[in-house]
Parts: C-alpha cells; sequence; structure tokens
C-alpha cells in the first residue's frame, strides 16, 4: 500500500509518495560505502537506517532529502531549493511537518518496518 501525505510549496498542493521508489531514490541519495575486499568502495542501500534516526532528532537537511524524493512523482517537481526555502519558511510548523512525515512513514508498507525498528 502507497502512503502519501500532502503538502503545500509555493501554493501548490504536492502529494509526498513513501513507496518502493522513494526508498531506491534515498539509497541512491544516501548510499552507505563499503570497501570490499579491495575492489574499492561499493555503494550499498539502507539510506533509511540514516534517514530514520535523522528524523527523530529534527535533521532538517534530511527531511528536506526525505521531502523532495518522496515528490519524485510530482510534475512539475519542485526543486530542492524549493522544499528548502519551504522547510525555512518561519510559517512552516516544522515540529508538526516532522512528526506528519514520520507518521506518514511509519504507515507506508515500503517503510513501515524500518521505521519501527529504528525507533528513538
Amino acid at each position: 500500500m502507497e502512503v502519501n501525505m500532502e503538502i503545500t510549496i509555493n501554493k501548490k498542493d504536492y502529494e509526498l509518495n513513501f513507496g518502493v521508489k522513494f526508498v531506491r531514490l534515498m539509497d541512491k541519495k544516501m548510499p552507505i560505502k563499503v570497501n570490499v575486499n579491495g575492489m574499492g568502495e561499493q555503494d550499498f542501500g539502507m539510506a533509511l537506517t540514516r534517514v530514520v534516526p535523522g528524523l527523530k532528532t529534527y535533521d532538517t537537511s534530511i527531511l528536506s532529502d526525505v521531502i523532495y524524493n518522496a515528490l519524485w512523482s510530482a510534475k512539475p517537481r519542485p526543486s530542492q531549493d524549493d522544499v528548502d526555502a519551504f522547510i525555512d519558511d518561519p510559517d512552516t510548523d516544522i515540529e508538526k511537518l516532522f512528526n506528519d512525515v514520520i507518521d506518514a512513514m511509519s504507515k507506508s508498507n515500503s517503510v513501515k518496518l524500518a521505521t519501527k525498528n529504528l525507533r528513538a
């Protein structure tokens, strides 16, 4: 089940999608790099192991990356700068935004187990 959440950026409503595509995009954005048997660094997924604790500790750069990557299906997609400006806007209830994102992620079939297992 895809779980979506709506936000308004620049007076336009957008839907955040926390499905498998979101997880893939986060894995590309935040790979874990491991040196494998002298073959150099290899990228592995597991971005959610960093994302969930980052959200729980109110890391706004993580929040921005999560929102931007959850907007993957938006046409046109807001830029990362648009998302940053939305977060920086004093009218944005930042604590509510963090809580809403964590809540939506905890209901998404694609990320709910990671969210549950990584609770701070």
